[in-house]
């Protein structure tokens, strides 16, 4: 509330000690003048408020910024019948008052009043003690005995009251204190207070004498005199005023005749200069285009100097090819059609290069209007026109590849559309390409390795294209071509070939780099309207080679569009289902082969839906995968299945304890948060994190080991037990299974299934077993159906199974009903 930033210390300091010393005066002349009798509190009151409203009406006085009232009067009135206290708080009101009407800032509106009644009752007090020495046998003072203690109190309060207000403003523009200047520059105040102080003298000897009439008799002379002031002060200003205001239009008038003048006799040296000096070409020629003048800046731009210029036909300048613009414009120009015009040309310089410039024509007055001529303004735009060819291409290719973008490849796709409806038998074919791991490859080597092989990427697929064709980055890793006049074989052929040469190892700063695209054919005809509905087509048909696995190519058709129409329907179901808790957890106990026990299940999602019925896993997890969904889904399987475990504990509290696998997708491995979430799920269950085994599939962890193993490792050094699932489908090997922190192998079910295909297959197992079991890693064998299987698994070394032979999905009742008929053992970790 105080702003006192513009304050030194040593005015700071100044106005807080007079601020505070003012402040407790105050507070003691409240506390004295409540001890008056009732009559002279009421007379107290009185003049306190009829001085703050004195206050509020001030009277400037004539040629001054300055400003009096008769508030004075009633505070000497004040101090003459009820004593210091009330005259005190009488000039503190006054002081209030007047600082709010003047200044907006709290150090005004509370310095003031304090300093106010500090003087006032510092002068007050002088006054009563001189007044009592006089008075001291208790008689009542003459009015002459008044007037020689008041009119010097009047003079003291006017000094000590200046002085504090005074100094204040002396002290922040750090100038010496002067008090004999500031009371002489103030002089006059003290004559008010006289004047003031002689009044209240009389007006108190009246009211002893003549009783309170005397005031109700004074206030309107007191009023009439001020008024009378005020209004020959107001007719002082409007004269002064009017005074000015007649000066100032007379020296505006001046002003604005000279100005009017030096405009004139410049007005033909300003053109001129204008004329030699401007930044752009300016001429002066006839109506046949004669040059009759030309600046300095023609000649650069034409590259000839002036002498050459003047007296020639401006058209000899100008390329053959734009004459007949430059003709035309003029010609109308000329005709009173049009009263200025505009054309960019060409003009030739003597080395015969070209230089672009806008001209700009129209009608010229000079003083001789017998001989009226034309300007010409040329502005060199060769700059401009190479910075929008610039923008121009910018605005249609890709800054990373150089190939076109999206919206160049659009305008293509269009045309070809409407050439198709022109010609039914017009055909094309748009090929929509998407790398496939490219995510994995920027997190794994960098975005700026990543933006390389994109560029490489697009080299390679350019080449591939024809001439008639159109290329372009889409974005991102996706590219598009429009192949004009392709049948559906040769865009096959085609994407074959894309496929290709796409997959050749890609050699960047010393690594090697290999991908492969998945790539949508829409082929293109009369019955498109759009190329975003060819785009959407080619997209759909993507999609559906992605989903086939890597360096596919898919065709779009109807039945893909249904397809993938209840494929979207799906996915919505699927996310309402999450959220509406529409699934459950089936789980596939898992068994030790040579004690024949439970050790362990398998937590399998299972969906219910309330129209399809059961949904097959394989599709809505796939669903799940390509939508995202797969990371909430996969952290609600964690939780679940953390709380289930919990129920059994609980309920079999003596019951050893075992296993609970969880599948975990490479969406999942690659949050960043993925660790903190897992433990944060595990540890809120209250169960031992031994008790928890991921099962993470053999081709996400290798296609994502730059993120997945950090995560891995800080799992397995947590207590969490990490699985390898459907071990041998990937494209990995036994000697990388060393860098990995994992301590169980899943064997795949198709290994297993080609047992029955004879010795062939069983060797192949027996070599997978060996050796993970030679690394120290527990082996289970997954889709174990038959006896035999099981049998000859055991046989083999595996250490545990799972499987229809063994036992189904169970829900969570039958397992507890298991664990109670045959306790488990506890396993090794």
């Amino acid at each position: 509330m105080l702003r006192m930033n513009d304050y030194n210390p040593v005015a700071k300091t100044y106005w807080w000690i007079t601020a505070l010393l003012g402040g407790a005066v105050l507070v003691l002349a409240v506390r004295s003048t409540l001890t008056l009798s009732y009559p002279g509190i009421a007379q107290a009151g009185f003049a306190i408020i009829l001085a703050g409203v004195a206050g509020a009406f001030p009277y400037r006085l004539a040629g001054g910024k300055t400003s009096i009232s008769a508030a004075e009067t009633v505070i000497f009135l004040a101090l003459v019948m009820t004593g210091p206290a009330s005259a005190a708080l009488a000039a503190a009101a006054e002081g209030a008052v007047a600082s709010s009407r003047t200044s907006a800032r709290w150090t005004s509106r509370i310095g003031t009043p304090a300093m106010a009644g500090l003087a006032m009752y510092a002068s007050g007090t002088l006054y009563v003690l001189g007044v009592g020495r006089f008075t001291a046998d208790g008689t009542e003072p003459t009015l002459l005995v008044q007037l020689a203690f008041l009119l010097p109190t009047a003079v003291a309060y006017f000094a000590s009251g200046t002085l504090l207000v005074a100094s204040v403003f002396t002290l922040k523009q750090r100038l010496p204190l002067r008090p004999w200047t500031i009371l002489r520059s103030h002089g006059w105040m003290a004559i008010v207070y006289l004047a003031s102080a002689a009044l209240a003298a009389l007006l108190h000897a009246g009211y002893e004498h003549l009783g309170a009439g005397v005031f109700v008799a004074a206030l309107p002379l007191v009023a009439g005199a001020m008024l009378t002031y005020r209004l020959h002060a107001r007719y002082l200003e409007d004269r002064e005023l009017a005074h000015h205001e007649r000066v100032a239009a007379a020296q505006r008038e001046a002003t604005e005749s000279a100005r009017h003048l030096a405009a004139l006799q410049a007005s033909e040296n300003r053109f001129q200069k204008a004329f030699a000096h401007a930044a752009i070409g300016m001429a002066l020629v006839t109506h046949e285009r004669i040059v009759l003048q030309a600046n300095p800046a023609l000649c650069s731009i034409v590259g000839r100097d002036a002498a050459s210029l003047i007296g020639s036909d401006f058209g000899a300048y100008v390329h053959r090819e734009d004459r007949a613009a430059l003709d035309r414009d003029l010609s109308d120009l000329l005709a009173g059609i049009v009263t200025t015009c505009t054309v960019e040309l060409r003009c030739i310089r003597p080395d015969r290069s070209l230089v672009a410039v806008a001209l700009h024509a129209a009608f010229f007055s000079a003083t001789d209007d017998s001989a009226p001529c034309l300007i010409f303004q040329l502005e060199d735009i060769t700059a401009r026109q190479i910075a929008e060819g610039r923008l121009r291409h910018i605005a249609h290719h890709d800054d990373l590849t150089g190939l076109p973008n999206r919206a160049h490849f659009f305008g293509q796709v269009s045309d070809a559309i409407k050439a198709a409806q022109r010609d039914p038998t017009s055909c094309f074919a748009v090929l929509f390409l998407d790398c496939d791991r490219f995510k994995t490859i920027n997190d794994s080597l960098g975005h700026r390795i990543g933006d390389e092989l994109l560029v490489v990427l697009g080299r390679r697929i350019a080449a591939q294209v024809r001439p008639t064709d159109a290329i372009a980055r889409l974005g991102g890793d996706e590219f598009a071509i429009l192949a004009r006049g392709m049948c559906e074989e040769d865009a096959v052929t085609l994407a074959k070939r894309l496929q290709r040469v796409v997959s050749e190892p890609v050699h960047i700063r010393a690594a090697e780099i290999s991908t492969t695209v998945a790539i949508g054919i829409a082929m293109g005809g009369p019955y498109y309207r759009s190329p975003e509905d060819v785009m959407r087509d080619a997209d759909l048909a993507m999609y559906r080679a992605k989903a086939q696995g890597r360096a596919q190519y898919a065709i779009f058709d109807t039945a893909l569009r249904a397809e993938l129409s209840s494929q979207m329907q799906l996915e919505g179901a699927l996310r309402r289902a999450l959220e509406d808790e529409e699934l459950h957890l089936a789980y596939q106990p898992i068994f030790d082969l040579h004690t024949g026990r439970m050790v362990g299940v398998e937590a399998l999602c299972r969906w219910t839906h309330a129209e399809r019925g059961a949904v097959p896993p394989e599709r809505f997890i796939r669903v799940a995968e390509e939508s995202g969904l797969i990371v909430p889904l996969g952290r609600w399987v964690l939780e679940a299945a953390c709380r289930q475990l919990a129920l059994w504990y609980k309920a079999l509290p003596t019951a050893p304890r075992f296993v609970v696998h969880v599948n975990v997708s490479g969406a999942q491995l690659l949050q960043t948060d993925f660790v903190e979430r897992v433990l944060d799920i595990v540890d809120r269950a209250a169960i031992p994190r031994e008790s928890i085994a991921l099962e993470v599939t053999e081709s996400v962890l290798f296609d994502s080991t730059s993120m997945a193993l950090p995560n891995l490792r800080q799992l397995r050094a947590a207590g969490l037990q990490i699985s390898i699932d459907d071990f041998g489908t990937g494209y990995s090997s036994f000697a990388r299974m060393w860098d990995l922190p994992v301590g169980e192998i899943k064997i795949d079910r198709s290994f297993v299934a080609r047992l029955a295909c004879g010795r062939e297959g069983e060797e192949v197992l027996r070599a997978m077993i060996a050796m993970g079991r030679a690394m120290g890693k527990r082996i289970v064998a997954e889709g174990v159906e038959t006896e035999a299987q099981s049998r000859t698994l055991r046989d083999l070394g595996c250490h545990e199974a799972q499987g229809f032979w063994h036992a189904r999905p169970l829900d969570p009742d039958e397992i507890h009903a298991m664990l109670q008929a045959s306790p488990v053992p506890a396993l090794a970790t």
